[in-house]
């Protein structure tokens, strides 16, 4: 038996799921003993848990730039997502039942898109991308005529990083007068988002907030109507933890206020990244826009690697990264995105480079990433070829 220590831990992918940023750690324990109280009651403690979650949802506005009234929080990206989907369709289901989404979208919209359709006797449009993972803006817009209840386009690809059209979307969609979801759970907090849709909805966990909460901005105009059991709060029953919202809120406002230095330190590795496996790994193929993108986000492909063996290898040597699909679970299904792309998606490996990553760790990744693709092709059978 080797007694040979093991390697140190680097996680490498954390899309959706990223440490909690100090500031929120300090906020979320503050909030358990000064924010536990029921907000919607009447005496002290309650009042005191109110206007904690009042200020968490200001705060969210003032980093989106929207009123604090067209934001609401949701128990998770998700549920924002479906709830945004499925609200608007019902809401608008007299104007037009379809929906129109690009092909690229999280499989969270796919399926609130096929449920609405379905329920409302409606058809789901699909709109192609190009390799890239960028929608197709001419077909986008076209497809916003005629029965369309909502379109959704995200503002950028969290699997392979691709920025989307959002701005010249969202006017397409203006001038067809169909509201516009963006899904912005991969770009909040990592790039400058903006009111660039008629709903927005964004991930806490995504930066560096607590898993469980979501934002859905809903702005003045849009049309919803709920489509559950009456509640409350008709959009989100049961309402948010206090302690959760207000350690999202001031996650975001600790992930905008160093954005820019964040962006210049992760963007620098991606782009490390890049260079080395286009160099190092034969029959790799780096996917998505070089240029146009999120800063911690990157993604590959190697032919005759299967993503499931390359993953647990690199975690033998203490490296955590992601494959499959970001955007769906850890099935490690071929990724949708990938596919819609007409690029490879056999042995897809992808990294969503935590906030604080070290060069060291990356420059690991690198060392290894090699001799890993190289064991998994011998394992198969398919080194040489």
């Amino acid at each position: 038996m080797s007694d040979a220590p093991p390697p140190p831990r680097t996680v490498l992918d954390v899309a959706g799921h990223a440490p909690l940023r100090p500031g929120a750690r300090q906020a979320l324990l503050e909030a358990v003993d000064q924010g536990w109280a029921d907000p919607r009651r009447l005496f002290a403690e309650a009042r005191r848990a109110r206007m904690l979650l009042d200020g968490a949802r200001e705060a969210v506005a003032g980093v989106l730039g929207v009123r604090t009234s067209e934001v609401d929080l949701a128990p998770s990206h998700t549920a924002a997502l479906h709830s945004a989907v499925r609200t608007v369709a019902r809401g608008r289901r007299r104007v037009g039942t379809d929906v129109v989404v690009s092909a690229v979208e999280r499989a969270a919209v796919h399926a609130a898109a096929a449920h609405a359709t379905s329920t409302h006797g409606g058809h789901v449009r699909t709109v192609g991308v190009d390799g890239a993972g960028r929608v197709d803006l001419d077909a986008f817009a076209a497809a916003l005529h005629g029965p369309v209840a909502l379109a959704a386009l995200q503002h950028a690809n969290g699997e392979v990083g691709t920025l989307q059209p959002v701005e010249a979307a969202h006017d397409a969609a203006r001038a067809a007068g169909v509201p516009l979801l963006v899904d912005a759970g991969a770009s909040v907090g990592h790039v400058a988002v903006g009111p660039c849709g008629d709903l927005v909805a964004a991930d806490a966990g995504d930066w560096g907030g607590p898993a469980g909460v979501g934002v859905l901005v809903t702005r003045a105009g849009v049309r919803r109507s709920p489509d559950g059991p009456e509640d409350e709060d008709r959009w989100f029953p049961g309402g948010t933890w206090v302690p959760l919202a207000l350690a999202a809120a001031v996650a975001l406002q600790e992930a905008e206020a160093g954005r820019a230095a964040a962006d210049a330190h992760r963007r620098a590795l991606v782009a490390r990244v890049r260079d080395h496996v286009a160099a190092h790994v034969p029959d790799a193929e780096v996917v998505g826009d070089a240029v146009d993108r999120l800063p911690h986000v990157v993604t590959f492909s190697c032919l005759f690697v299967d993503g499931e063996a390359l993953v647990t290898r690199l975690d033998q040597e203490g490296l955590g990264v992601g494959s499959g699909s970001a955007c769906t679970s850890s099935a490690l299904e071929p990724s949708h995105v990938l596919a819609a792309m007409g690029v490879l998606t056999h042995g897809n490996v992808r990294l969503s480079l935590p906030v604080d990553v070290r060069a060291d760790d990356v420059d690991r990744f690198l060392d290894v990433l090699p001799r890993a693709v190289a064991d998994v092709r011998s394992t198969l059978g398919a080194q040489g070829l």
